[in-house]
């Protein structure tokens, strides 16, 4: 840690990362720029796995002593980044700083720029937990799963209600439910993509053959 005071985890971008960070050199450091950064027009090309292949992982060793020494010299200036928001129907404006955010300050760094998925294990939304809770977390990948990269999750309103048992997702490489859909038990998601235009659909079946998922109004 003497040579190198911070060390930053990269990770090759999927379609599960898209709303998270990248890294980026600018004015001769390497930074981090997030999706909050971004204007509306570019957001569809910033989550671009093909144009921004490293994902941010925000997992970081440091040196607690250089850390000290930036303190002492009031020079971890850390960026607070506003980030609207919705909370039951109600707009709020979160406050935010990016622990990665803080490679700017520091004259020597170490990217890994090919982190196991294992070193991530994020679960800030009920689409990370579903996967958490899955047969094929990836806290312990399902050596049946066949698809090198996790299955890109997206849940729309509430989750412990709609699901009677957690899915088997082994199979599975992408589900976004946005209706108002209950999940019964015993239910395996696997292949293809569909919508449904129901407003209410009960998923009751014991085996569903798409691995590609999506049921939307």
């Amino acid at each position: 840690m003497e040579s190198c005071p911070l060390c930053l985890a990269g990770h090759p971008k999927t379609l599960a990362d898209v709303k998270g960070g990248t890294l980026v050199s600018y004015e001769g450091r390497v930074q981090v720029f997030g999706t909050v950064k971004v204007t509306r027009p570019a957001v569809n090309e910033f989550k671009s796995i093909e144009k921004f292949k490293i994902f941010n992982t925000n997992y970081l060793q440091v040196s607690l002593e250089t850390i000290k020494r930036l303190i002492q010299e009031s020079a971890l200036k850390m960026e607070i980044m506003p980030n609207p928001k919705e909370v039951d129907g109600v707009k709020v404006l979160q406050l935010e700083t990016a622990a990665g955010a803080a490679i700017r300050f520091f004259d020597r760094v170490l990217i890994g720029n090919n982190v196991p998925r294992s070193r991530f294990l994020p679960a800030k939304a009920t689409s990370d937990l579903l996967h958490v809770q899955s047969d094929d977390s990836y806290v312990v990948r399902n050596v049946a799963r066949k698809n090198p990269t996790n299955p890109a999750i997206e849940l729309v309103g509430k989750f412990l209600s709609r699901f009677k048992s957690i899915p088997s997702i082994v199979e599975l490489d992408s589900l976004k439910v946005s209706a108002h859909v209950w999940f019964g038990s015993g239910i395996t998601l696997k292949v293809i993509q569909t919508n449904y235009l129901s407003p209410s659909y009960s998923v009751s079946e014991a085996l569903w053959m798409y691995r590609s998922l999506k049921i939307c109004l």
